[in-house]
C-alpha cells in the first residue's frame, strides 16, 4: 500500500466504523437521514451500505429506502467473548492490587448455595490467610458471598440460604436469611460488601462485583486483611482498587454500564 493511499483507507475505515455506530444507535435508517448524521454525501453512504449489505452486515428492507444492522456483528462479538477467560482477565487485574497492597487476593463465584474460591493470589506477608482455590465457604458470612448475593433479588435470596444452616463462626456472623438482607440493601448501594470477622476471628475482608455482558453478577473479587494490618484510614482507597478491577474485569467480559464511575 503507496503512503498516498493509506489516508483514504483509513477515511474509509472511520467511515465504516460511524455508519455501523450511527445505525447501532438509531436502528433502521434511511440514506438521507443517514448522509446527513454523518455529513457524507448521500451517493458515498449509498455506495459503503452496498457494500456492507453484500458482506452480509447491513440489511434492506424490501421495496423500501430503509437500512438495518444484521446479527453479523453481533456473532462476531459472540466468537470473541467465547475466547474469554475470566480466570486470566482477573489474575492481571488483582496482580495490580497485590503489588501495591501485598494482601490476599481472591476471586469467587456461585456454587450452589456457597461461594467458591475460583483463583487467588496470596499475602506476601507471613501472617496471611488460610484458603486455597476450590475452597468454598457460606454466601453469609463472606464478602464475595454478599456481593453475589445483592444482585439477586430479597425472595431469591431466601429461596437459596432455605436449606443453609447458618453455622455461628464468630460472634457477628449473621443469625439468619433475614439478617443478611438487610445488610444487603447497603451492599446494593455502595456496590462493595465487607466481611468483619464474620468468617474468621481476626480478618477482615472487602469485595467488589464482577458483572458479565448481561450486567449479571457472576463473580466478586475481594482483598483480605488481618485485622491487625487493616488501615481503616485507607478503606475508600482500597474500595477504589477493587472497583477497577471489577470494572475492568467486566468490561472485558462484555459489560458496558458497570455501576461505579472510573476514579
Amino acid at each position: 500500500m503507496s503512503k498516498n493511499s493509506q489516508p483514504e483507507s483509513v477515511s474509509s475505515v472511520l467511515k465504516v466504523f460511524s455508519i455501523l455506530q450511527t445505525m447501532g444507535e438509531q436502528g433502521k435508517v434511511g440514506v438521507s437521514e443517514l448522509s446527513q448524521k454523518l455529513m457524507m454525501s448521500k451517493a458515498t453512504t449509498y455506495r459503503f451500505l452496498q457494500t456492507m449489505k453484500t458482506l452480509g452486515y447491513v440489511q434492506q428492507e424490501a421495496e423500501a429506502d430503509k437500512y438495518s444492522l444484521t446479527m453479523k456483528l453481533f456473532k462476531l462479538g459472540a466468537l470473541s467473548l467465547d475466547e474469554v477467560d475470566l480466570i486470566e482477565l482477573a489474575d492481571q487485574q488483582m496482580r495490580v492490587i497485590s503489588g501495591e497492597t501485598n494482601e490476599a487476593l481472591h476471586l469467587g463465584a456461585f456454587d450452589e448455595d456457597a461461594i467458591i474460591y475460583i483463583h487467588k493470589i496470596d499475602s506476601n506477608y507471613n501472617l496471611r490467610m488460610q484458603s486455597r482455590i476450590g475452597r468454598r465457604n457460606p454466601l453469609y458470612s463472606t464478602a464475595i458471598g454478599k456481593v453475589l448475593m445483592a444482585d439477586k433479588s430479597d425472595d431469591e435470596v431466601r429461596a437459596i440460604l432455605a436449606g443453609v444452616e447458618f453455622v455461628k463462626h464468630t460472634e457477628k456472623t449473621h443469625a439468619n436469611a433475614e439478617a443478611l438482607i438487610s445488610e444487603l440493601a447497603q451492599v446494593r448501594r455502595q456496590h462493595f460488601a465487607e466481611d468483619n470477622e464474620e468468617q474468621e476471628p481476626g480478618l477482615y475482608c472487602i469485595a467488589a462485583p464482577v458483572y458479565d455482558r448481561f450486567d449479571r453478577v457472576i463473580a466478586g473479587v475481594s482483598i483480605s486483611f488481618p485485622t491487625i494490618r487493616f488501615d481503616t484510614e485507607r478503606k475508600a482507597h482500597y474500595v477504589t482498587l477493587l472497583h477497577n478491577a471489577g470494572r475492568n474485569i467486566s468490561e472485558q467480559l462484555g459489560c458496558e454500564h458497570y455501576p461505579v464511575a472510573a476514579e
